[in-house]
């Protein structure tokens, strides 16, 4: 693979589909027909160079592989390259998106050829913010994957979808400003934009903490992080079904990355010193946002608020300073693309027979659909992290993580797994159980091959992370080892404190040095 430019070509090929969407010859009917068929070859190629990319992946070798780089102007170059980490957000981003294609293949039928082409360019964001090594380069990829997606909110969602776009778009705007002027200023007193080198500088402490804020401000957005999550409800109810998957299945995890590339390692003193922010809002989202979801009557909405939870286990993870904690919090943030995607077309198949979202309007549908029941039931569980599904290892271990590190926020993470429990078996009882007395609801069809085609693929990848995370795990673990080593220095000290006669073997899984 070595001088092979796989991650330019992987950003190409869906702006040449999306650029052919838009231009392609003929009547409607035949651009209708082209732009579906283009998009979904286009990102099998890109799936087909994902698993490439991975197969030709070195656990062991150099930190940063496949890299490419091409000066532009002054400091601004073409700069991309991936670790492990990189490399799974990337696997999760081309996995979902040709399923993204095919749940819009029949539901969207206005404007199809801009639609395609919206999911195209996002799709060349997302692999580009995960492969991008220059820092204005990542903010360039960052920012833009704002518009595919409020254009797929604003032209294709439900009846308050202006407002919902809107909302969506300023926010995340807003924060990521902040960004912009921290990453001149760092520019500035390192001399260089590139991320690697930026990653071992030592900035001054001082500055760190209002560097951090300023990237804590674009990140939590993006996470998003309780108070400034309350674009995602309405984002993912006025979204058309693909658009939701791809919101929660990858967009989301920007946030999480940039924590990993950005917070983390270039302000670690920072990171402890404002580290009890982080834990309060966990805190504070795992309690609430589960609370919110338990009232909820919009499928979508409760979800959507099950996301804001599942996101606080990530910055629970993240910010615990030790192996299993970072572990599994990139296991969440995977499992979780995988599983809050697979919900959310779940939702968009009935969603397509009966054209509402209200819970009270269904019951009894595991007589009718037991194909949809069966999967709805694998995602339910997963969501819940029961063992044996991909929920249940990175909860595990963000949990054992953050019970080193502070055993009173363990404490509050456990109730979000115990209501994360409640709200999702009850919804799934009140939609699959029951009594089928509406004819509307009786009458609704059991999945088509097209979505068995979406689901079960899904399905196959939650059980295996469950059964066999170390797949996911190995190319992760070198990177995961590195960002300790940067820490270490300035990691505060947990209360989980060693038992006596097994500190020796205790303290050094504390720092994170032994898995």
């Amino acid at each position: 693979m070595n001088g092979f430019p796989i991650l330019s070509i992987m950003i190409a090929v869906p702006v040449l589909g999306a650029l052919w969407c838009l231009f392609a010859p003929g009547d409607e009917a035949s651009r209708t027909s082209q732009a579906r068929w283009v998009a979904l070859i286009a990102t099998l190629v890109d799936l087909a160079l994902g698993i490439l990319l991975w197969v030709n992946y070195d656990p062991g070798g150099a930190q940063w592989q496949f890299q490419e780089h091409a000066p532009v102007f002054g400091r601004f170059a073409w700069a991309l390259g991936i670790d492990g980490i990189a490399l799974m957000l990337i696997m999760l981003s081309v996995f979902l998106m040709p399923i993204c294609i095919g749940a819009s293949w029949e539901s969207v039928t206005r404007r199809v050829p801009e639609y395609m082409a919206a999911f195209l360019l996002m799709e060349t964001l997302m692999i580009g913010v995960f492969a991008a090594q220059d820092l204005f380069l990542f903010y360039i990829f960052f920012e833009a994957g704002l518009i595919p997606m409020y254009l797929i909110i604003g032209i294709w969602g439900g009846a308050r979808r202006i407002y919902a776009s809107y909302k969506f778009f300023l926010y995340t705007l807003l924060g990521s400003v902040l960004m912009l002027v921290a990453m001149l200023w760092m520019v500035r007193q390192a001399g260089t934009t590139d991320i690697p080198t930026l990653m071992a500088h030592d900035f001054p402490v001082q500055a760190q903490t209002w560097l951090w804020l300023a990237f804590f401000a674009s990140f939590a957005v993006k996470m998003p992080m309780w108070p400034v999550h309350t674009w995602l409800p309405d984002a993912h109810v006025e979204a058309p079904t693909a658009g939701s998957v791809i919101l929660a299945g990858v967009l989301l995890k920007m946030g999480g990355y940039g924590f990993i590339r950005f917070s983390l390692p270039m302000f670690p003193e920072a990171s402890a010193q404002l580290v009890w922010i982080v834990m309060g809002l966990s805190m504070v989202a795992i309690v609430y946002t589960s609370l919110v979801a338990l009232v909820q009557q919009d499928m979508k909405k409760l979800i959507a608020y099950s996301s804001v939870a599942h996101m606080a286990f990530v910055t629970f993870g993240l910010f615990a300073f030790n192996r299993q904690g970072i572990e599994g919090a990139l296991l969440v943030m995977l499992s979780h693309g995988l599983v809050s995607g697979a919900l959310f077309l779940c939702v968009g198949v009935i969603y397509d027979r009966l054209h509402t979202r209200e819970i009270s309007r269904y019951g009894g549908l595991s007589n009718n659909m037991p194909a949809y029941a069966v999967l709805f039931l694998l995602f339910t569980m997963a969501s819940v992290g029961l063992p044996g599904t991909s929920g249940f290892v990175g909860e595990f271990l963000a949990m054992m993580g953050v019970n080193q590190f502070n055993s009173w926020a363990a404490l509050v993470a456990t109730t979000g797994i115990i209501t994360g429990a409640a709200y999702m078996l009850y919804l799934y009882r009140r939609v699959a159980y029951g009594v089928l007395d509406k004819p509307d609801v009786a009458a609704m069809p059991d999945l088509s091959r097209r979505e068995l085609a979406l689901l079960v693929p899904i399905a196959a990848v939650v059980l295996w992370m469950g059964v066999y995370p170390e797949s996911f795990l190995r190319p992760m673990r070198a990177d995961v080892g590195t960002l300790l080593a940067r820490l270490e220095r300035a990691a505060p000290a947990g209360d989980g404190q060693p038992t006596a006669g097994r500190a020796v073997a205790a303290t050094p899984v504390t720092h994170g040095e032994a898995h």
